[in-house]
């Protein structure tokens, strides 16, 4: 939520993580200070691009590319467009995006989600989470 409180609007948050990272649980989270409630946020991996119309007004934009590999397919989907001027956009496998090693997009904020134990990812394990693109005096303000 404290992520989501410091977005403004236009500005798109591109989440990295492996399957069973965490990525959609963290999505859910920033919902309710997006004004969408929680339980409306669900896995997109099946609808692509989800959209929610927040409380505020504003759109609020739920991508998941887990189902697309071909940056054709992702083209198609009319990523390009979105989040407009006045919605916030969220697109998980985010690294089907970027090329490894590419620079951030301006106003985007690139949310990486570790698992920080080896095995196989488990649901209840600890997580790193890593936040670029935000100004780090904001987030110790918000």
């Amino acid at each position: 939520m404290r992520l989501a409180r410091l977005l403004k609007p236009g500005q798109t948050v591109y989440l990295f993580g492996e399957l069973g990272s965490g990525k959609t649980v963290f999505v859910k989270g920033m919902a309710p200070a997006l004004g969408v409630p929680e339980e409306d946020v669900t896995s997109a991996s099946f609808t692509i691009i989800a959209e929610h119309e927040g409380t505020n007004g504003r759109p609020f934009y739920h991508v998941d590319l887990y189902r697309l590999e071909d940056a054709g397919d992702i083209h198609e989907t009319g990523i390009d467009e979105y989040p407009g001027p006045d919605g916030i956009a969220v697109i998980e496998w985010a690294e089907r995006l970027f090329l490894p090693f590419s620079p951030r997009p301006a106003g985007g904020v690139m949310v990486r989600i570790n698992v920080t134990r080896g095995g196989p990812v488990s649901r209840q394990g600890p997580r790193e989470i890593i936040i670029e693109g935000v100004d780090e005096e904001d987030w110790h303000h918000s």
